[in-house]
């Protein structure tokens, strides 16, 4: 990590490309906990989602990507495959540090047991980086990639996700990582 001008720690993103440092605080999960749970309980009377296979059922919870962009998440289960999106949030104190994150994801289901599947696709992920005195970052991230998801219940999935991921910031140049790692998310699946 290194400092910016602005006395915050920065961290460096693949391809060396720099953000803020986020710092997680605990009123910041809460707030995306009460979320989640509140999105979740509204589908309390729905029907059950059964994986690779569940044409219909839509999924909330949290999900990020390889890249460490992420947010609350939605899956919409087809069956043969699944969409889904993100949204993330960070506003720390201080001024213009305001960071916003929105990405997609598609996976084409390979193989579908009773209580998991296998996916190959991919996500592409957006970041605006706030940062002090016109020096805001957007950075783009496209992971090609694979994902398993395992229902621990009929209605929940911990879904694991490998890849490349190719990240690309506007007006800095284009950089190709070949990092491979990993990422998780849960979902709460509701027709």
């Amino acid at each position: 990590m290194q400092r910016n001008v602005a006395g915050q720690h920065e961290r460096t993103l693949p391809g060396n490309l720099k953000a803020p440092a986020r710092r997680a605080t605990l009123a910041a999960m809460k707030n995306t906990f009460v979320l989640v749970s509140s999105l979740a309980l509204l589908g309390l009377g729905a029907g059950t989602a059964f994986a690779g296979g569940s044409e219909g059922a839509i999924g909330i919870g949290a999900e990020g990507q390889l890249s460490g962009l992420g947010g609350v998440s939605g899956n919409y289960d087809l069956g043969q495959f699944h969409v889904g999106g993100f949204l993330g949030f960070d506003d720390d104190p201080g001024d213009d540090n305001t960071n916003v994150f929105l990405g997609g994801r598609f996976y084409y289901h390979l193989h579908s047991a009773a209580m998991s599947d296998f996916s190959v696709g991919g996500s592409m992920g957006v970041g605006f980086i706030g940062g002090p005195a016109d020096t805001d970052t957007t950075v783009v991230f496209i992971e090609p990639g694979f994902q398993i998801r395992a229902f621990v219940a009929s209605n929940v999935a911990l879904s694991f996700s490998g890849g490349l991921s190719l990240g690309v910031a506007d007006a800095d140049g284009v950089s190709v990582t070949g990092d491979v790692t990993g990422s998780a998310g849960v979902h709460y699946y509701f027709f």
